[in-house]
């Protein structure tokens, strides 16, 4: 018999959760394998369509905010611009939406054996992972077309910034998708909210715009120290180079990005252990 949830506290259920999921590696694979294919099965275009999306938003938002409303003449590049801060918002967007919806959505497999669950939002990382891949290339193959290429060493703001992404999707993957369990409303609460998360983050618009409005106060260091404004900030220092000249950004950005990914990281542990409490019933509740 296996015991479920409820094992050793912190640190300790945290390791013993790692290696159990390490041990069940081929299975979380094999998830992230059926998690690409299930998505695109029967579909004449396949993998195309993971750019459709954000190619779509990219013209609307380039067209009616670049041109019809001016925010390009302000900003060098308007469209390198907005499909990186797409890139990243989309890569989190996709970790948290499928991450929640995990756990109810493998209700079958979960009801007729045991592995551990932490793998099925794990695999939905690996997905959001492997879409997020193919919208990079498209990103420096743009990037290249314009010439210009990002070869300085502010292309390294890319790794901290991925780190925090994929952290602190992780993170929330796991507490909202237990709970999404016992009240499937959070499923539609995410989305409101990652819909939300969009446009409160430089995207669309700079930060520099952001500071203007919301001056030296409190609310301006809450906007910037939120992982996904400084995962896009990180994200634009890395490849929109035509910018950089004009841009603001703000003090400190790599040791805010090092201080979120450390953030994420003990939210990662808390969540996770949250996630092993709740587990227990998952059978049951589904």
């Amino acid at each position: 018999m296996v015991t479920i949830g409820g094992r050793t506290g912190s640190l300790g259920g945290t390791f013993a959760s790692i290696r159990e999921i390490l041990q069940h590696r081929e299975m979380l694979a094999l998830l992230v394998r059926r998690d690409i294919k299930s998505r695109y099965k029967d579909s004449a275009l396949g993998l195309i369509w993971t750019l459709v999306r954000p190619l779509t938003q990219l013209l609307i938002y380039y067209v009616v905010i670049g041109k019809f409303l001016g925010a390009a003449r302000g900003i060098p590049d308007f469209a390198i611009y907005v499909f990186t801060g797409l890139a990243a918002y989309g890569l989190f967007s996709e970790i948290v939406g499928s991450a929640t919806a995990s756990i109810v959505g493998n209700a079958g497999l979960i009801k007729k054996i045991y592995i551990p669950r932490e793998v099925f939002p794990l695999a939905s990382v690996g997905s959001a992972l492997f879409n997020f891949c193919f919208q990079l290339i498209i990103l420096l193959a743009a990037i290249v077309a314009l010439s210009r290429i990002p070869l300085s060493w502010e292309l390294l703001y890319f790794f901290p910034s991925l780190m925090v992404l994929v952290v602190f999707g992780t993170a929330l993957g796991f507490l909202l998708s237990a709970a999404n369990v016992y009240l499937r409303d959070i499923q539609y609460l995410v989305e409101v909210l990652l819909l939300i998360m969009l446009w409160a983050s430089p995207i669309v618009y700079s930060w520099g715009m952001a500071k203007d409005v919301l001056g030296g106060t409190i609310l301006l260091e809450i906007y910037t120290n939120n992982p996904v404004t400084l995962a896009v900030l990180g994200f634009q220092r890395a490849f929109w180079i035509s910018g950089h000249e004009t841009a603001e950004y703000p003090e400190h950005l790599l040791l805010r990005l090092a201080i979120a990914f450390v953030v994420g990281l003990g939210l990662l542990v808390i969540f996770q252990r949250v996630f092993t409490k709740l587990q227990g019933n998952f059978a049951q509740a589904l």
